[in-house]
């Protein structure tokens, strides 16, 4: 039976979970749900994850939910192929984690601010509101400026899951033209490496 990832295509998370699945060359059905008309918020859904958001994932009636934990089970299935993205050795486990604790703690909740000023038709970098909004991200690219001036990705030399969750924000700060990437030649050779990868241009549109 087919891995099923149910949703819709412009959400990040769901874009976070089919990226993986795409970069592991495990096949998949997208189910695309209809937003406009709530299903997600219907009994039915809410079954399947509480919630009330996307994605969700059946894999032959094994169901979850949540992207990142999708993402973690997708890099050890059996149907999966290639590297799978979390080291395995002591150290190199550590960094990882620590990498995706910074992701989850720091750059996920300041980018979702901007996600979703972007959303409430804020555009203008001047405008002091969504100004505001933005600038309190620059910090964390700073922070990750350093950090990416000593070694190639977030939590080694090797390309990760860390590296990966980034991935959906970071698409739309560029597309809208945002220059928090650009700015930072360490972040913007990163962002250049992790968005050019086959997996991730053919899930950022349509998962």
């Amino acid at each position: 039976m087919t891995l099923k990832i149910y949703g819709w295509p412009v959400s990040s998370c769901v874009r976070r979970a089919a990226h993986i699945a795409k970069e592991r060359g495990i096949p998949y059905e997208f189910i695309q749900l209809d937003k406009a008309t709530n299903v997600h918020k219907g009994a039915e859904y809410l079954s399947h994850q509480p919630f009330g958001v996307v994605p969700y994932i059946n894999d032959d009636g094994f169901e979850m939910y949540e992207s990142r934990a999708i993402s973690r089970y997708l890099v050890v299935h059996p149907a999966g192929r290639g590297p799978a993205f979390i080291p395995k050795d002591l150290h190199g486990l550590a960094r990882f984690e620590q990498a995706v604790s910074v992701e989850t703690s720091y750059f996920q909740p300041q980018g979702r601010d901007i996600i979703l000023a972007l959303r409430e038709g804020y555009k203008d970098l001047s405008d002091p509101h969504f100004g505001a909004i933005v600038a309190r991200i620059e910090p964390t690219l700073d922070i990750y400026e350093q950090i990416l001036s000593k070694q190639k990705y977030l939590a080694g030399d090797e390309i990760t899951l860390a590296d990966f969750f980034h991935l959906p924000y970071g698409n739309t700060f560029v597309e809208e033209g945002l220059g928090l990437f650009e700015k930072r030649p360490n972040v913007w050779r990163w962002w250049q490496d992790i968005s050019s990868r086959p997996a991730w241009q053919a899930v950022k549109v349509t998962p």
